[in-house]
């Protein structure tokens, strides 16, 4: 158990950005999960855009690393483009 003040501030500090980070981490997986199930090619070129943003946001912010972020998007576009 931490002692100081300033090691439970942090304690808080972490435990509320890690909720926040794995919130916004499940919902991009969920959104790129649905946009590979999407068979139809104009759902999947609406849905493209909002998820290439999410993922950019992710690696903004460290949330997924920068060449994850680029791998999923190559893989998305090449998924839209065979449909």
């Amino acid at each position: 158990m931490a002692n100081h003040k300033s090691s439970k501030k942090r304690i808080r500090q972490t435990a509320t950005k890690r909720a926040h980070n794995r919130l916004f981490h499940k919902t991009a997986r969920n959104a790129v999960k649905a946009l590979r199930a999407t068979t139809e090619k104009s759902a999947a070129e609406a849905l493209l855009p909002k998820v290439t943003a999410m993922l950019d946001k992710l690696a903004k912010h460290n949330i997924v690393h920068k060449n994850k972020a680029g791998n999923l998007k190559s893989a998305m576009q090449l998924h839209v483009n065979a449909l």
